[in-house]
């Protein structure tokens, strides 16, 4: 997209626009951010079963 579509639809919808782009954008970052913790707990979880595993006698 270029400049020019930006600045229609800035002139004809207002500052409405920026405020939805910048909201999407924070829900983006959000979500990401959530996402990386959820994959470091994850591997935390593998790695304390895998010493758990390594530890436990074997039948």
């Amino acid at each position: 997209m270029s400049g020019d579509v930006f600045v229609n639809i800035l002139t004809e919808h207002g500052p409405w626009v920026l405020l939805v782009f910048y909201l999407l954008y924070r829900d983006l970052q959000k979500d990401q951010a959530t996402r990386d913790v959820v994959n470091k707990n994850s591997v935390v979880l593998t790695e304390l079963t895998t010493l758990i595993r390594e530890r436990l006698p074997r039948g």
